[in-house]
């Protein structure tokens, strides 16, 4: 795991369509601080190698940059910055 991320769970407003996909649309943080999801550009199954956990990752971007975003079960994570 890398020592300089850490695990952070996030609240995230969601779209879901007739079909039940779900599209993570808003990240925000515990701060008050809240982040547009520009695109959504990837969704898999996967883990994080840095902070541990996983489920359903979606490669995301935001202000033009491309991050993870996590979806366990029915809460979310980010691999955030310590």
């Amino acid at each position: 795991m890398d020592a300089h991320c850490r695990k952070t769970y996030v609240s995230v407003n969601v779209d879901i369509d007739e079909d039940g996909t779900i599209r993570p649309r808003m990240i925000h943080w515990n701060g008050g601080h809240s982040y547009r999801i520009e695109r959504v550009l990837y969704k898999c199954r996967a883990s994080s190698n840095k902070v541990g956990g996983g489920g359903i990752r979606y490669t995301v971007q935001i202000s033009g940059r491309e991050t993870y975003l996590f979806n366990e079960g029915s809460k979310w994570f980010v691999e955030a910055k310590q």
